[in-house]
């Protein structure tokens, strides 16, 4: 039996509507069963990626195979002179490609620094990108290529509706390497940039299969460096992409599109992301406290970094929910909070702390609607769930989220960050436009909701 119901579809042409022939119907595609349209269709999409120790000294060779005369290399402040940057320049410097370097990518970007980026690049006329960093860096080099191949756009151009115009992107982009250096944001895999907007004290981001990297380099070497509570909140963030990416709406229940070029990267669950985000779950429950507390531990880094991949890839195409959705006015409200390992001239919540902290109280929300789904994603946890009834699916979920958060040294709720109740309502503010991953969750969350969720996150354990 197949795992998702086909939809016969008919088709019905705008001339055929204009003249009262599926007249109620306002779109050109429409389902047999219900007249205004659900999507029929889902798209597979991520990079091309090459694992295994050393690799990154082959960049050299891939730019030249890319045809780059005039590379960017983009990196962060932490990284510059690491050997994650040092080893992608000297296989450059090997192979004579011509690069320039930009250091000054900012850990969690906001708004003017993506455009400080992208005024360099423009300057420059890069023809091939290289980002050396984690998510933050990799996000700033795809807006880079995104804008300084079209320098002419607006930057709310291609920034998600309703915040930007969310416009889809035809222009053609130059080839991105993006070279991991932490293991959680699967950045490497995906056509989203996620940042700041100052002005909106929230998150947004661009999301485009367009701006996917090329080619995702994933060296374990690199992860020899990262600090334990970078290590901690990017391997909790593989855990909330997973979860979230395997308990999205179904793609066919997401309102279609007229014109498919208006297709979302992030589409609603699917055959194909259910099989990665599954098997990021099981990876992740074994590797992740091992990646945390033991540095020189080569087989948990290397299978973190190989579950990020594999997450990346599930969320790529199937999107997040209601964790993400909040995260955003939670890294944008930050006030002083500030975290060990991040090497930072701002307060600033990493990313992945900033999604997990509302996560226990998300899950047990949003198991009544796809029960089965969160004990499945329990059971990939390591829960017993053979007796396990459909009703105490959202409890059981929480409950083995909360020990793993525990293991690994989660803080305790919006609290420890620095929040208050009095900040709830902007929270919710922030998070309502976030109509690019909110409207994927499986349970319509309004404001009330959000609310609810927000204050019982405050405390966690």
């Amino acid at each position: 039996m197949l795992p998702y119901k086909l939809k016969s579809v008919v088709y019905v042409s705008r001339k055929a509507s204009r003249h009262g022939v599926g007249a109620t119907c306002a779109r050109a595609l429409s389902t047999t069963h219900n007249c205004q349209a659900k999507e029929y269709a889902f798209e597979m999409a991520c990079s091309n990626i090459r694992y295994g120790v050393g690799v990154t000294k082959e960049i050299g060779m891939d730019a030249n195979n890319l045809g780059g005369k005039n590379v960017c290399v983009m990196t962060d402040q932490n990284l510059k002179d690491l050997p994650p940057v040092r080893t992608t320049l000297e296989s450059l410097e090997r192979h004579g490609v011509n690069y320039k370097l930009y250091d000054r990518c900012r850990v969690e970007p906001s708004d003017q620094s993506l455009k400080d980026a992208i005024d360099f690049s423009i300057k420059h006329q890069f023809d091939l990108f290289v980002a050396v960093g984690g998510g933050s860096v990799m996000d700033t080099c795809k807006a880079a290529n995104l804008f300084s191949s079209k320098p002419d756009a607006e930057f709310l151009d291609f920034v998600n509706a309703p915040i930007g115009k969310g416009m889809p992107v035809k222009h053609a982009v130059k080839p991105l390497i993006a070279v991991a250096t932490t293991a959680g944001t699967g950045s490497e895999t995906t056509g989203t940039s996620v940042f700041d907007l100052k002005g909106m004290r929230a998150k947004t981001g661009i999301s485009s299969r367009s701006i996917r990297p090329t080619l995702g380099i994933l060296d374990p070497l690199h992860l020899l460096t990262m600090p334990e509570r970078v290590a901690a909140y990017s391997g909790i963030d593989v855990l909330c992409h997973a979860i979230e990416s395997y308990t999205v709406m179904p793609y066919s229940d997401r309102e279609g599109q007229e014109d498919p070029s208006y297709r979302p990267a992030y589409q609603g669950n699917n055959p194909i992301s259910d099989i990665w985000s599954l098997h990021a779950l099981e990876v992740t429950a074994k590797y992740i406290k091992r990646c945390v507390y033991n540095p020189d531990d080569t087989e948990a880094r290397s299978a973190m970094l190989l579950a990020s991949c594999a997450a990346g890839i599930g969320f790529g195409n199937a999107g997040t929910h209601l964790c993400h959705g909040m995260s955003y006015p939670i890294s944008g409200l930050v006030k002083s909070y500030t975290s060990e390992g991040y090497a930072s001239d701002h307060p600033l919540v990493p990313h992945g702390l900033s999604v997990v902290i509302t996560a226990p109280a998300v899950f047990e929300f949003t198991a009544p609607a796809c029960p089965e789904r969160h004990l499945k994603a329990a059971e990939a946890l390591g829960y017993d769930t053979r007796n396990a009834k459909k009703e105490d699916a959202g409890k059981i979920l929480k409950e083995v989220l909360l020990k793993v958060m525990d293991s690994i040294g989660v803080p305790d709720g919006l609290k420890s960050l620095g929040f208050t109740e009095e900040d709830v309502p902007a929270l919710v503010k922030g998070t309502l436009p976030q109509h690019r991953v909110t409207k994927l969750s499986p349970r319509p969350a309004g404001p009330d909701e959000l609310t609810e969720l927000l204050t019982k996150s405050m405390k966690t354990y």
